[in-house]
């Protein structure tokens, strides 16, 4: 929570100066990420398997939910275009995004395979795509530097569809495991 945490805080800050939507989307995300530690702690404090089931369904109503927050800004910035700015510091903020996710992805997959935690193991493979996503923020600075400002808006639409597709994935996991049980 708190690497995910310090990953999206360092990004609003950079976001303020850029006002990149592929970034905003990203940082939304990863806000969201940070937040899912919540009820996947509370869940393994209670040694719980409904309250395990119940962060997992958590955890993917979050990343549903900061899917439509970053495609609703993504469409209004197609709608009403600003190109980002502080272009070197738009990419500074996808390499923290690589950076946290990647960490996150290590500690969240490693600890959910040590408990066997679905949840756990989801929001791993979702910190993990994450990493990914984050690529996009580069990719947006690189394609502003060069003329093409409605890049950034379109990577932004690209992220929620990799956010979309890792809820599904996600779902997928912590519903799979709800049939084991």
């Amino acid at each position: 929570m708190a690497l995910l945490g310090v990953t999206a805080i360092a990004q609003a800050a950079i976001y303020v100066a850029t006002n990149s939507v592929a970034l905003l989307a990203d940082l939304i995300h990863n806000a969201g990420d940070a937040l899912t530690a919540i009820p996947l702690g509370a869940a393994f404090l209670m040694r719980s398997a409904n309250a395990e089931r119940k962060a997992g369904l958590a955890v993917v109503m979050t990343i549903f939910a900061s899917a439509l927050a970053a495609g609703t800004f993504a469409v209004l910035r197609i709608i009403h275009p600003l190109a980002p700015t502080h272009l070197l510091a738009l990419a500074a903020a996808g390499v923290i995004g690589v950076i946290g996710n990647a960490i996150a992805a290590r500690v969240r997959l490693g600890g959910g395979r040590r408990l066997g935690s679905a949840a756990l193991i989801a929001d791993g493979e979702h910190a993990r795509s994450d990493a990914i996503v984050s690529v996009g923020v580069i990719g947006s600075a690189i394609a502003v530097s060069v003329g093409a400002p409605v890049v950034d808006p379109l990577l932004g639409l690209l992220i929620t569809g990799l956010i979309l597709k890792i809820t599904w994935e996600s779902w997928h996991t912590v519903r799979g495991h709800d049939h084991e049980h």
